[in-house]
């Protein structure tokens, strides 16, 4: 049985953010504002469905989704892309495909302890992030 993310995470840390962004053809200012912003997660797990809100001092992004279902994410605050996204567990991972105009893109959030790890996945770079679990 997968597990229960149900919490609010403090940003870490984060590395390769600037590559993997630019591997997605952002633009260089929102790169750097990217690169700055520490984000905050709070994940509500009930079932097999997710709420994952991405909080920012700029804005929030919220996923709302139910396992296994495929769904049109809206990317548009992220990088003005729609595409197809399936979220699914593969052992105790959450593991995100998004198909769409870029190629081999997803991403891939598990626990360790009270870490929460995410692993970004784009064309070429991966970027990865860690947050503390806090409530």
């Amino acid at each position: 049985m997968p597990p229960n993310l149900t919490g609010y995470y403090r940003f870490v840390s984060q590395e390769n953010m600037d590559n993997y962004l630019r591997a997605l053809d952002i633009n260089v200012v929102l790169r750097k504002l990217v690169c700055l912003l520490k984000p905050d997660k709070e994940i509500i797990h009930t079932g097999d469905h997710m709420v994952i809100r991405t909080i920012t001092s700029l804005r929030d992004y919220v996923m709302d989704f139910d396992v296994g279902v495929q769904f049109e994410e809206d990317l548009g605050p992220v990088d003005g892309r729609k595409c197809q996204t399936t979220v699914s567990w593969e052992g105790d991972q959450l593991v995100c495909e998004q198909l769409g105009e870029k190629r081999n893109r997803g991403w891939r959030h598990w626990l360790e302890g009270d870490r929460l790890h995410l692993v970004r996945r784009g064309p070429v770079h991966l970027a990865k992030s860690q947050s503390q679990q806090v409530g």
